[in-house]
Formats: structure tokens, sequence, C-alpha cells
């Protein structure tokens, strides 16, 4: 399994870290004319190789990636044109005048009204005299 970009750079901190502290034990007990101990060779070496591990996972993202392919589509048949209805039959015309129901036009109102103010006035002066 690869290792991840994350977990290669988590690991070059830990091994920096351990190599640091047996470098520094070496110096502390031997001096600094020693030469580096065993463990402190396998950390150097372990620490080489997580470098190039990383810089070759860094030049290949640099890598153009690879495109998916289009999609092409298949053109579907044209559909078949619907036959045409045939036409509806003709309706009878309509009376225009009688087909409007009739609307009594304002004036038409207000002398209605004057009729029946001037009905109701002779009538009631009819039944006042008898």
């Amino acid at each position: 399994m690869p290792i991840r970009h994350a977990t290669l750079n988590h690991q070059i901190q830990e091994n920096g870290a351990r190599l640091h502290l047996a470098m520094v034990s070496r110096v502390h007990s031997h001096g600094l004319d020693q030469p580096p101990s065993a463990q402190e060779l396998a950390l150097l070496e372990e620490r080489r190789l997580l470098k190039e591990a990383r810089a070759k996972r860094q030049a290949q993202a640099k890598l153009p990636k690879p495109k998916a392919a289009k999609v092409v589509k298949e053109a579907k048949p044209p559909k078949a044109p619907k036959a045409p209805k045939p036409p509806k039959a003709a309706k009878e015309p309509k009376d225009a005048k009688a087909a409007k129901a009739h609307h009594p036009s304002r004036a038409e109102k207000v002398v209605k009204k004057a009729e029946a103010l001037e009905a109701a006035k002779k009538a009631a002066k009819k039944s006042a005299k008898t």
C-alpha cells in the first residue's frame, strides 16, 4: 500500500526527532570526535529514503493527470411525424343579438327611475282623494 504524503512528512519529522536525540546522546556520552553509532546511521538512511519518496511523490503530482474520455452520445433516430388531426365540424352561427343579454344603459336606468317616481307620486295622490 502506498504511503500518503501527509504520513511521509510526519514520518520525516518523527525520524528527525529520533535522530536528533541519538546525536545528542552520542555527543554527551562519547564526545564530538566519535563516529556516528549504528542507530544514527540507520536513522539517517531511513530519513534519506523518506525524503526521496516525498520528492518522488511531489514530482509525480506535478505530472499531467489523465483526463477522462469525452462521452459520445448516440444520435436518436428522428420521431415519425404525427398524423394531422381531421378538421372539426363547423358550428352553427349564433344570432348575435339573441346571444347577448340586454343590459340597460345608464340613461335608460335614469328614465326608468324617474318614471317610477312619477308613478309613485300619482298613485299617492289618487289614494289620498279616495
